[in-house]
């Protein structure tokens, strides 16, 4: 059975850091590229980051870059995010997502294979 179980989520005040992980079983992690999606309420899901297990390339969007950073321990199959000087504005519920990818990779929505069901951030000014 393929699951995606992210943790790592909590209420934070602006500035301060989080760290959440994406635990992945049942499929064959290095094959797969790992994005970071985040829905604030109110508002469409958004793909931010993500990591393609097989070589480590990566893709920020704007909105975080600087401030966020994904990476990846294959050995425990597992997808880190490491949110920096969070903002109001990060508040949201984060999920992780897998698609079938080795390089390259881009957090589309529509791509994705597999969803994680997410941990919500809240980020108090």
């Amino acid at each position: 059975e393929v699951q995606l179980v992210e943790s790592g989520g909590g209420l934070v005040q602006a500035g301060e850091s989080l760290r959440l992980s994406c635990a992945a079983s049942g499929f064959t992690f290095r094959d797969y590229a790992i994005g970071w999606f985040r829905q604030a309420p109110g508002k469409e899901r958004e793909g931010v980051l993500c990591i393609s297990s097989r070589d480590g390339s990566t893709y920020y969007t704007d909105s975080v870059r600087g401030r966020f950073t994904i990476s990846t321990d294959n050995a425990k199959k597992t997808v880190y995010l490491q949110m920096n000087s969070l903002r109001p504005e990060d508040t949201a519920v984060y999920y992780c997502a897998a698609v079938l990818r080795h390089t390259n990779c881009y957090p589309d929505y529509y791509g994705m294979d597999y969803w994680g069901k997410g941990t919500l951030v809240t980020v108090s000014s």
